[in-house]
């Protein structure tokens, strides 16, 4: 009977019967990319504030030349194109031209990318379900974002487009918003904010989409390396959802709103949008709704690239300096 027991002993102890740990399941957007989920509202928008300012005050010639080809004055004129423009403003003004008004957009754009990224952040979790692949999502919290962040800039940017106006008669910053308010009351500042939202809307709606998108799927082509080809990631992503020129026309007519009465450029009774692509067809052709389309795709592709990668930085910061608190 002993050697029975010993010999079945072997028979039971086979490596196929004994108990082994389980493996894990793999989630590989977790091992490669660590998550930004968790910071606090306020960390979002200091992050997005920062990204704004660098992004605009980088840019700011190349919007100042965009603003230039697209202020038409009272008269039909000619075309003016990017190096014209550029050539104008240095020998009449000298490089601290192309800087005319940055003072407003330094105003303007920390609070406003302070409301654009915490807005995004906030809707993107709300709407997303917990699919963090949820492109829908994406595009309508840019949609809110948008929306909300130009009801914040829309002012400053009227006050940086009148600055950067050739001969333009204000002072600085506070005489322009101070003159404005006296001579054309406060919903001036205001006037172009419903072409800036339909202009943006569907423009940040593709542009967050996009730029999530492009992130997964860049992650996923390198995800032995995208730790250290993070800044790579997003700065490409931010530059593929950086393309603007199908909103242009759009943006001719809230230059002309926000100039309108400056410098030789139309006022408009109504201020309709309507009223104002009308004009500017009878005044300079189709081809007048393009106007600064060069400068504008020069502006949108880095400048994405550079406020994402900020963006991005600065949510690692926080990302790092919660876990180190909670140690």
């Amino acid at each position: 009977m002993p050697s029975m027991a010993t010999d079945a002993t072997p028979k039971f102890q086979k490596p196929d019967l004994l108990p082994v740990a389980q493996i894990p399941d793999f989630h590989p957007e977790i091992a490669v990319s660590p998550s930004h989920d968790g910071l606090h509202f306020w960390q979002f928008m200091i992050a997005g504030s920062i990204a704004g300012s660098v992004e605009h005050m980088a840019m700011f010639p190349v919007d100042t030349i965009k603003t230039r080809m697209q202020a038409l004055g009272s008269c039909p004129i000619k075309s003016v194109g990017l190096r014209q423009a550029l050539g104008s403003i240095l020998k009449t003004e000298g490089p601290a031209g192309l800087y005319r008004g940055i003072g407003a957009m330094g105003l303007g754009a920390g609070p406003s990318h302070a409301v654009y990224f915490s807005v995004y952040e906030f809707c993107k979790e709300e709407f997303s379900g917990g699919n963090p692949n949820n492109s829908a999502a994406h595009a309508s919290a840019g949609v809110v974002a948008t929306v909300a962040s130009d009801a914040v800039l829309t002012p400053m940017d009227m006050v940086k487009q009148r600055l950067q106006l050739s001969r333009s008669p204000y002072k600085g910053v506070f005489d322009c918003v101070k003159r404005v308010v006296r001579e054309e009351g406060f919903g001036a500042f205001y006037a172009s904010y419903r072409t800036t939202v339909l202009m943006n809307a569907p423009f940040t709606a593709v542009h967050f989409a996009t730029y999530e998108a492009a992130k997964s799927g860049l992650t996923e082509i390198s995800p032995e390396s995208a730790s250290d080809e993070r800044w790579v990631v997003h700065a490409t992503a931010g530059a593929a959802a950086g393309a603007a020129a199908v909103t242009t026309p759009f943006d001719v007519v809230k230059t002309q709103l926000q100039c309108q009465g400056v410098c030789g450029c139309d006022r408009f009774i109504s201020g309709s949008i309507r009223d104002v692509f009308q004009t500017i067809v009878k005044k300079d052709g189709y081809r007048g709704l393009m106007r600064g389309w060069m400068p504008r795709m020069l502006f949108h592709a880095p400048a994405a690239a550079i406020c994402w990668s900020t963006y991005e930085a600065g949510k690692s910061f926080f990302q790092e300096l919660n876990s180190g608190s909670q140690r």
